[in-house]
């Protein structure tokens, strides 16, 4: 919401591409209220059978493929998802074609830390990541693919598994990237891991 908001860009329908349990345009229905209608499509049944919690008026979900529909939106969500796609540049060039803007988030498998340690793979074994990407990859790859890159941010989904997961080990692995984090992201990022880019693009 903070990417949308410092852009100052408003939108009249909202859809997430690969939904999974609907939290994620829960969470922005939310804050947006009915100043939009929402949807979400993912061709998974048993993800949309848990997003059917969260109807409500104005929000709805579709266990469908919303690049073989003719439904055309003001904001699509791509909200990590690419990297589990093996065409995943035919599918990031069909996605932006769905919408005027596009909102990625893409993880940073690729940083100092997980090459070093050959660890970037991890994500292909636990969450089904078939590619890695670093800051600049995932830049280029929406580029490559016809967009235009507005704004991004990182966000850091390391301290938030840790705040999710406390543990020692946890808290005393992000302290380098928390320290460096307060300087810089981008370095951080790039060293450590553990963030990803939330891409605003056109």
């Amino acid at each position: 919401m903070a990417l949308l908001t410092r852009n100052r860009l408003a939108a009249k329908k909202v859809a997430e591409i690969g939904c999974g349990a609907g939290g994620v345009i829960k969470a922005l229905a939310d804050q947006m209220g009915s100043s939009a209608e929402f949807k979400g499509y993912d061709i998974s049944p048993d993800a949309i059978e848990l997003a059917a919690k969260h109807r409500r008026p104005g929000l709805d979900y579709f266990c469908e493929d919303l690049l073989q529909s003719p439904e055309q939106n003001d904001l699509l969500l791509v909200i990590d998802v690419i990297e589990h796609i093996p065409d995943y540049l035919g599918f990031t060039a069909r996605c932006r074609a769905k919408a005027r803007y596009k909102v990625y988030h893409i993880p940073l498998d690729i940083h100092v830390s997980s090459v070093l340690r050959a660890r970037f793979v991890v994500g292909r074994r636990t969450v089904g990541h078939l590619h890695y990407f670093s800051a600049e990859s995932a830049l280029d790859t929406l580029t490559d693919t016809g967009h235009k890159v507005i704004d991004y941010m990182y966000t850091d989904g390391g301290v938030a598994l840790a705040q999710l997961h406390p543990s020692f080990r946890r808290t005393l692995a992000n302290l380098p990237r928390s320290l460096v984090g307060l300087f810089s992201k981008k370095l951080s990022a790039r060293w450590f891991g553990g963030y990803s880019l939330l891409v605003l693009a056109e």
